[in-house]
């Protein structure tokens, strides 16, 4: 059986985004998948990591946050709110991601989840990342809102590029192994329209909600964001001459 994790990062359990996590969760019941939630306003999670999570800690001494989640891997000390994460993403098959954009970013607590969750020691280590992540061959599914349309959101749009403003995002899936499939981003997503403009948005929020079944059904056919392999860089972890760059990230000097 397949185990979807659907991680939920909003506010307001009544949005849009609320709607489309829960479209998804029924897209993939009605798949046979075994549904998993993170919700993580609803469950209060901590986003800022620190050293009051740390057991074995001394108060008062120098906290080194990998050092930290490394020796609390190692000891069996983590935090009992991460571990009931950790497991969640271990024992997934996917993770289906819903948030909106802010301030050109994931949401902070979402941000903070990962921080937290996907800690130095457990889920990665300097051995164990990118195409040797502890998380190999499984997938990531990103879904997305942003208030600004889509022509701002496109590759010349003064928003930025909705793509590559969630590829730090992307990045770190990958970090650990997981492939990350193209996002699916619906644009002009605020409460501040009116009349003629609202009653549009409303039926486009409606048609996604509608094709999240199909969106879920067939994401074995969806496009996989690419990364270099690792063997695309030198020792040094520079790009290699003759390697494609997939993203302007990571690029060949001009």
């Amino acid at each position: 059986m397949t185990t979807t994790l659907i991680v939920l990062a909003h506010p307001e359990r009544n949005s849009f985004t609320g709607a489309w996590a829960d479209a998804s969760a029924k897209a993939c019941a009605d798949l046979g998948h075994k549904i998993v939630w993170s919700d993580l306003y609803a469950m209060k999670f901590d986003p800022v990591e620190k050293a009051s999570h740390f057991k074995d800690h001394s108060a008062g001494s120098h906290f080194d946050m990998l050092k930290a989640q490394e020796a609390a891997a190692e000891n069996g000390t983590i935090a009992d709110d991460v571990i009931i994460e950790m497991d969640k993403v271990k024992t997934a098959d996917q993770i289906i991601y819903h948030f909106p954009i802010w301030w050109f970013k994931e949401p902070a607590i979402l941000k903070g989840w990962c921080d937290r969750v996907l800690a130095n020691g457990a889920m990665h280590s300097v051995d164990e990342r990118y195409d040797n992540g502890k998380f190999r061959g499984k997938h990531v599914l990103f879904c997305v809102s942003t208030g600004a349309n889509a022509h701002e959101c496109a590759f010349n749009g003064k928003e930025g590029d909705i793509e590559m403003l969630l590829w730090p995002m992307a990045h770190t899936m990958r970090y650990l192994g997981f492939k990350t499939y193209k996002s699916v981003v619906i644009n002009g997503v605020h409460s501040y329209h009116t009349g003629k403009q609202k009653l549009d948005l409303e039926d486009t929020l409606t048609q996604a909600l509608a094709a999240q079944s199909d969106v879920i059904k067939n994401l074995n056919t969806r496009d996989i964001i690419q990364f270099n392999s690792d063997n695309d860089f030198d020792e040094n972890g520079t790009l290699l001459k003759n390697a494609k760059s997939h993203s302007a990230f990571i690029r060949h000097e001009k």
